[in-house]
């Protein structure tokens, strides 16, 4: 069995906590951690944060609202 966590939005006042929570479950083996997008909160800017900031777990996103962006936008994200 496989185990990963969900992070809450962030820019509502948890980031610190998010992160924190991301690098605990990259120290206890987690093999995934997802982000979601809603508005004000960029999933691809949060999740390059934290492989940045973890050493092995993986990153991924369920939604990514590429309407929202331009299509050079998308193209960069």
């Amino acid at each position: 069995m496989r185990l990963g966590i969900n992070l809450g939005y962030w820019g509502a006042g948890m980031d610190a906590d998010n992160l924190a929570v991301a690098r605990e479950a990259d120290r206890l083996g987690y093999a995934v951690c997802w982000a979601a997008e809603a508005y004000g909160s960029d999933a691809a800017t949060v999740l390059s944060y934290v492989a940045a900031q973890t050493e092995r777990i993986d990153v991924g996103s369920a939604i990514f609202q590429i309407p929202a962006r331009t299509p050079s936008m998308t193209a960069m994200t």
